[in-house]
Formats: C-alpha cells, sequence, structure tokens
C-alpha cells in the first residue's frame, strides 16, 4: 500500500500511524512548513497544499499512490477535486480505493430519533451543505472511473489531547444541559480502524463511522470529573448559555447515529462507547496527548 493522505491532521495522522504500524508508504500534505516537519518526524512523507494548484511533488506521489485519502473540508468547492480531479482520472494509474473524510452533520436535525445511511441528509448548517456536496461530487467520481469511493461519515472526534479530561484540567470544560439533546462520538483511534480495513478491501459507499450510544454532552463531562476525582462544573441550562454561533448550531441538530454497516463490513470497535473511551485514555495516562488542528465538530460533548 502507498496512501496519499490530503490533509494529514488529527485524523489523517492516525489513520497514518496506522498504515505505518502495517508495512505501508504513507505521504500526506500540510499547509505549512512547520507541520511538514511534524508529519515526517512521524515518518510521513510531507507535500505543502494549501488549496492551490498540485505541486509537481504532489503530482509524483499521486502517480505512485495505491490509496487516497481527503481529510479536507469544503468551502465553496471541494479544494482536492477543484485541484486534482484530473490527475485522479488520468495520471493515477496504481489507484485501488478513496476514502472522503465526511461527518454525520449531513444529516441535519432528525429530532432524536435514529438514522442510518439510507436517511434523508437534511443538512441545516452551510458547512454541513457543502459537505453534502462534496460527498455527491465523489461519488460522482467513482462512477466515471469506477473507483470504489468510501464516503466515511464520523460524529464527535477524541481521543488523545482532545477530551474532556483535557477540558477540566484548562477550567474550560462546561456541563450544558438541553433536554433530550444528544450527540455521538468517535475516538480518532476507532477511525484510524475502520479506515484501514475499508482501504484493504477496497470497499466503496457511505458508512457512518460512529460509537454505539449516542450520549447527553454533560454526561460524558460528568464521567470525565468522576475519573479524575474532582467536581464537575454546575449544569447550565442551554437557553442560559453564553456559546458561539458555531457551537450553537450543533445543539440545533438531534439525532441517534447507526453503525450497522460498518459492522457488517467487519469492523469491530475498540472503544464502542465514551466510558470505555475515556476509561482507557486516563488509565493509560494519554490523555494529555497532541492535537493538531482543533476544529470545532471534533469539540462536541467534551
Amino acid at each position: 500500500m502507498r496512501l496519499f493522505i490530503f490533509g494529514a491532521g488529527y485524523s489523517g495522522r492516525a489513520i497514518a500511524r496506522s498504515a505505518i504500524a502495517d508495512g505501508a508508504f504513507v505521504a500526506g500534505t500540510a499547509r505549512s512548513t512547520d507541520k511538514a516537519e511534524e508529519l515526517r518526524a512521524d515518518g510521513i512523507e510531507p507535500a505543502l497544499f494549501d488549496g492551490g494548484p498540485l505541486s509537481s511533488e504532489i503530482e509524483a506521489a499521486l502517480g505512485e499512490t495505491t490509496h487516497l485519502i481527503v481529510s479536507i473540508a469544503p468551502g465553496d468547492s471541494d479544494p482536492v477535486l477543484s485541484a486534482a480531479r484530473d490527475t485522479i482520472v488520468k495520471n493515477m494509474p496504481a489507484l485501488r480505493w478513496i476514502g472522503y473524510l465526511s461527518t454525520v452533520g449531513v444529516y441535519g436535525d432528525h429530532h432524536g430519533v435514529w438514522v442510518d445511511e439510507d436517511a434523508e441528509c437534511r443538512p441545516v448548517s452551510r458547512r454541513s451543505q457543502a459537505r453534502l456536496a462534496a460527498e455527491r461530487a465523489w461519488l460522482a467520481l467513482a462512477v466515471e472511473t469506477d473507483l470504489p469511493v468510501a464516503i466515511l461519515r464520523l460524529s464527535g472526534i477524541y481521543g488523545p489531547g482532545r477530551n474532556g479530561f483535557v477540558n477540566l484540567d484548562k477550567g474550560t470544560a462546561r456541563r450544558i444541559v438541553k433536554p433530550d439533546q444528544v450527540f455521538n462520538r468517535i475516538h480518532v483511534d476507532d477511525i484510524a480502524g475502520a479506515t484501514m480495513l475499508l482501504a484493504k478491501e477496497a470497499k466503496g459507499g457511505i458508512f457512518n463511522v460512529t460509537d454505539d450510544e449516542p450520549a447527553p454532552p454533560q454526561d460524558v463531562v460528568a464521567y470525565a470529573a468522576s475519573l479524575m476525582s474532582v467536581a464537575p462544573p454546575p449544569e447550565i441550562p442551554f437557553d442560559e448559555a453564553e456559546m458561539t454561533p458555531m457551537a450553537r448550531s450543533f445543539y440545533g441538530e438531534n439525532k441517534r447515529v447507526a453503525n450497522a454497516r460498518i459492522k457488517q463490513a467487519g469492523y469491530r470497535f475498540r472503544f464502542p462507547d465514551y466510558r470505555a473511551a475515556l476509561d482507557d485514555l486516563w488509565s493509560s495516562g494519554t490523555w494529555r496527548g497532541r492535537a493538531e488542528g482543533a476544529d470545532a465538530r471534533s469539540r462536541i460533548g467534551d
């Protein structure tokens, strides 16, 4: 396997670590020379990409790539498709599989009921609307090229360096309570595991990559506090909470996301719920971790 990752950030680097441990060659993009050197230190061959035209270095790497992962959020359009579509179609003879990291935000609000990959997508925010448009563009490319394209819809991402312990330690954790509100979550190691399964087996389609237990965000904070043996922060009614417009928008979408399809594909979750994940982060001492490029989606439920 020769893996190329557009956007080797928090999730991308976890995927890269898993692939390298399995003997793969991995290259990935960063936006700055400092980040590129961090990738090199992790065993990832770095290249700079800021959404503009592909460099000759990236073109050469793509020419030998067997598996491609896209982990860059779209703007008005998908930056990877804008820059690399012709290369993918015409100049990647070894390519066997493409993975696109998306979000469960494409489902929008389903009033707390369970949704699976066949549920109607009715995204509310512009960022989720852009994600859905990007998904459709990648799936159209799959039809055009006859390549398997896997769309991985991720829920709120956490793991080393990104979790409730970190926020409690910093004094920034809050327990915002909105009646009946739940969120799904996913540990970054399970993102890596599910992605590698789909890559190795060249499976295409849409897959929810999310844990088994959608839960109220305040419960996650309280559980982390109990493991740290500290008092949890007081509960704050949602209507009284001071929040950024982006953070508030997450609470406007309520759904329980099912993960049966990725299990049917053969994946078994290392961390099927937030308690198993927080127990491991705390007992292993890895909760402080190193976090790169935090985004708002990853902070759901922290």
